[in-house]
């Protein structure tokens, strides 16, 4: 019965290490103690609110701050859930366009694109949406040039172009070089236009 009682201790203070928005998942925590027994000490410390399970067989640990404890950033969980998943994981193409300022709209919801499989993230009272998306809108990760793709995929076909200008109007000349090295991967109704661009300087 101690042994049963101390693994939920051990987890909790193994967790208290990790860096903020850090995956805890079963499978790392199999040297404290049997499957069975670790996910029901997870499952227990979730119900303490000691933990907050974000996805099947996925925790984080909350974040103590002066009015209590809540959720890590998104940004923090995202990025060390890309690299668990081995994943590329961007923010939606209305978030890269809100961003290059061709919408004040910001998304109702919180979506991101991923290279995975899509997937519904909860932290706490937050949704978070993993879309599974075509490889040409994952481009450049964290990058201007990443982001002028999935802010002209948000402007569709029709308005592509247009938007180009004004897009590119916010990106540097080492941006717009990394937008021509990615133009081979592009569908046409995009890569023209930026091959457009560069010929005019």
């Amino acid at each position: 019965m101690q042994k049963m009682s101390s693994l939920p201790r051990q987890i909790a203070e193994y967790a208290a290490t990790l860096p903020e928005g850090a995956p805890i998942c079963p499978g790392s925590l199999l040297h404290l103690g049997n499957r069975a027994a670790v996910d029901q000490a997870l499952s227990r410390l979730a119900r303490r609110g000691q933990l907050i399970r974000i996805f099947r067989g996925v925790y984080v640990r909350p974040v103590v701050t002066r009015f209590g404890l809540l959720a890590p950033t998104v940004e923090k969980v995202i990025a060390a859930l890309a690299a668990l998943w081995g994943e590329t994981i961007v923010p939606c193409t209305g978030a890269a366009a809100n961003v290059l300022g061709l919408t004040t709209q910001v998304p109702v919801r919180l979506v991101y694109l991923t290279s995975g499989p899509s997937r519904t993230l909860r932290l706490q009272a937050l949704v978070v949406q993993l879309r599974h998306a075509p490889r040409w809108q994952l481009v450049a990760p964290g990058r201007p040039a990443g982001l002028a793709v999935r802010a002209m995929a948000w402007l569709g076909r029709t308005e592509a172009a247009r938007g180009l200008d004004v897009i590119a109007r916010r990106l540097s000349p080492s941006d717009l070089a990394e937008l021509a090295e990615v133009r081979p991967i592009l569908p046409s109704w995009i890569a023209t236009p930026v091959s457009n661009l560069l010929a005019r300087g």
